[in-house]
């Protein structure tokens, strides 16, 4: 068939495009009439010519052209129209390639009053008939008809005149103006024609039975020899009339409708036929399709279930979310007899589409771990939509581009036309974010965003692709530790896992800066992280006290650098001497530093004391308190042998209100005597008492005994 095929449909000829061979083309459409001029078509001239240009089904394009319409070439029973198409890769329509295609198709026979429903414009088409004279033509007509005529009188030089009737007047028109206002008008060697665009300024809306038409109700006047003819070219097609029920579309059509029956009493059925796509369907093919056409007194209904043969999802985008509306283009022939006109037939072409239902897409994760592949597949998608940019990393790319990233992207087309999209990239790809999970487990997270455009309404929207894959390939750090004189050391070996974890010393934070400040040391040359601290130091944990010395721990975390959860523990405790606690000066001064043990929470080092509680230490940290005095001071006790002098004091904690000390540190100095000096020693004799006369008082007090025993006093 080609790019371009043709296909007739009673009084209607389609022209359809294929969406494979025009995709991604700038198009436009002209109609050659017989003299080979080519008229270009735009929305308005294909309203008020009788053409209409849809984009159906994924993109296929459709172009129709009523019998009557503008440029047909009507010769019998054929009518042919030439459409010329120009389709270009710029909207310029440079360098534009024309196709050209002509189609001839028989109309069938033409009944006393057609009325056409096309999807852009109304159309009514009455058969010419030469009274026998004016006075009988006019005769018995309606009063507006009467009150018509000697406005057309008025104008007999004219060819064409149009009153429409509207509630609150009249108002004529002739042809150019009515051409002008977006009217169609014509006349064939049989037939006279008003086609009427749904946006006129003369339509009216009219409910009939709950449901809405649009409505013109219209005197036509055209001259025939020495006459003067008129015509009612009433025309009225529904808006609206679709519900949707139980996913089911209900499509109701009212009959015999004021505007097209004025004057008529009586009313025949003659015939109900519907389809779909202008192909009517057999009542055996409507029942396979779950279709149902209802004929009542006063209504037609045609029932169709949402999804059903003959119609198409197609993608749709609601507030940013992917979704699908169901589509599907039913048409309904009703002809009729009535004592007025006698054969009436009403074709009635409908596009329905159901409201947006929201479609969730799935992401399937078929990563290759062996391989080292992150494999993820988006779908189902509708054939409609195509992807075109990839996010990554803020950044976003061209699919053609995504190569350059690292990322590869295929799509998937499946036999009923829906496809899926794969994207691939290496699990090593700088945009893949690697997480340390357990174990020795890792995280490999895919986070990238796709935006898709949909086709030929040029909407988009945006899927986000978050896929983790768990591998067992994680590396973690580990340490070893070692202690000298005067710091605690750890030596930590990278992994693969903590690249982005952070060190902490007791909920601390050791960064750089940080480690200056505390005179710490800190270095990494990127396999290894080395740290010391020194012994006394208030991120040091003290444990316990033994005359070999105090046990003193640096414990190391490291953290996630965005959750701050914690991933590793590491530490380094050693006993440190006592040596290192106090310092005994020759000249008797002593300098002795106590520390805040583990256990101790809620001990202030800066109410620790010596024996002398009013000695208290010359210098304070959150761990230690430092004490310096004279040995001869702060209740210090002394003792000797032969051959040392031995100094000894407490460092003491009270708790308020409490003379039991809940802390207690005992230390001695001890100073070797080096000489012994023999000093002779002799006390010097006192002479003896003498007394000496003198004057003064004596104050006595006497009392009586019974006895020589002295037991009882005497009352």
């Amino acid at each position: 068939t080609g790019p371009v095929s043709s296909e007739c449909l009673g009084n209607l000829l389609r022209i359809r495009l294929s969406a494979a061979y025009f995709e991604d083309k700038y198009l436009s459409f002209s109609v050659v009439d017989q003299s080979g001029i080519a008229w270009e078509l735009d929305g308005a001239m294909a309203s008020k010519c009788g053409y209409t240009v849809t984009y159906s089904n994924w993109s296929n394009i459709e172009f129709r052209a009523s019998a009557l319409s503008c440029h047909s070439h009507l010769e019998k029973d054929v009518f042919t129209v030439t459409l010329q198409i120009k389709a270009s890769h710029t909207p310029d329509m440079k360098n534009a390639a024309t196709h050209l295609k002509s189609a001839s198709c028989h109309h069938g026979p033409w009944s006393l009053r057609e009325l056409v429903c096309e999807t852009n414009y109304m159309e009514v088409s009455i058969r010419r008939e030469v009274p026998q004279s004016v006075k009988d033509f006019i005769q018995g007509e309606y009063e507006d008809w009467t009150l018509a005529f000697p406005e057309a009188k008025a104008e007999e030089a004219s060819i064409w005149q149009i009153v429409f009737h509207q509630p609150e007047e009249k108002k004529a028109l002739l042809v150019s103006d009515a051409w002008s206002a977006g009217y169609g008008l014509n006349t064939t060697d049989t037939r006279v024609l008003l086609r009427v665009p749904y946006t006129a300024a003369q339509t009216q809306l009219v409910e009939a039975q709950g449901i809405t038409f649009s409505t013109v109700r219209s005197s036509t006047f055209y001259k025939q020899q020495w006459m003067v003819l008129m015509v009612d070219t009433a025309v009225a097609c529904p808006v609206d009339g679709v519900d949707y029920t139980n996913k089911t579309i209900i499509w109701t059509v009212p009959k015999y409708i004021q505007p097209l029956s004025a004057g008529a009493t009586s009313f025949k059925d003659v015939l109900i036929e519907a389809g779909v796509d202008l192909h009517k369907l057999s009542a055996k093919e409507m029942a396979s399709r779950k279709y149902v056409l209802l004929n009542d007194l006063n209504a037609i209904t045609v029932k169709i279930p949402i999804g059903a043969e003959g119609g198409y999802y197609k993608t749709s985008v609601s507030s940013g979310r992917h979704g699908a509306k169901y589509t599907i283009n039913p048409f309904l022939e009703h002809q009729w007899e009535d004592n007025k006109w006698g054969l009436t037939k009403h074709t009635i072409i409908k596009e329905i589409e159901t409201p947006f239902e929201q479609v969730e897409l799935a992401i399937t994760n078929n990563s290759n771990l062996s391989a080292r592949l992150m494999n993820v597949t988006v779908g189902m998608f509708l054939p409609d939509v195509e992807l075109v940019n990839i996010t990554i990393e803020g950044a976003t790319v061209a699919v053609t581009e995504a190569v350059q990233h690292g990322y590869l992207t295929h799509e998937i087309r499946y036999a009923n036309g829906s496809k899926t999209y794969v994207i691939q990239v290496l699990f090593d790809a700088s945009s893949i974010k690697k997480e340390y999970m357990t174990a020795d487990m890792r995280a490999y997270t895919l986070n990238v965003t796709l935006a898709f455009i949909i086709h030929p309404t040029s909407e988009t929207f945006a899927v986000p692709v978050i896929t983790v894959s768990a591998v067992k390939d994680a590396v973690l750090p580990s340490a070893r530790g070692f202690c000298d004189e005067r710091n605690l050391y750890l030596i930590i070996t990278h992994g693969n896992v903590d690249q982005n974890w952070l060190p902490f010393i007791s909920d601390w934070p050791l960064t750089p800066e940080a480690a200056q400040k505390y005179n710490y040391s800190l270095r990494d040359n990127g396999t290894h992280l080395a740290i010391s601290v020194p012994s006394l130091s208030s991120h040091v944990d003290y444990e316990d006290f033994h005359t070999s010395g105090i046990k003193a721990s640096l414990h190391l975390t490291l953290k996630d650098s965005i959750t701050l959860a914690n991933r590793r523990d590491f530490s380094v405790s050693c006993r440190l001497s006592p040596s290192e606690l106090i310092e005994c000066l020759p000249n008797g001064t002593v300098v002795i530093t106590a520390v805040k043990l583990v256990g101790l929470a809620d001990l202030d080092t800066s109410m620790l004391v010596l024996r002398d509680r009013q000695c208290k230490p010359s210098l304070v940290t959150e761990k230690t308190a430092t004490f310096k005095f004279n040995v001869n001071t702060c209740g210090t006790s002394r003792k000797f042998n032969s051959t040392t002098m031995i100094y000894e004091n407490e460092v003491l904690y009270f708790r308020p209100g409490n003379d039991t000390p809940v802390y207690q540190l005992k230390f001695v100095c001890s100073y070797a005597i080096k000489q012994t000096v023999d000093v002779r020693y002799e006390s010097k004799k006192n002479p003896p008492p003498s007394i000496k006369p003198g004057f003064g008082a004596l104050s006595l007090s006497m009392k009586l005994f019974k006895g020589n025993t002295y037991d009882h006093t005497s009352q």
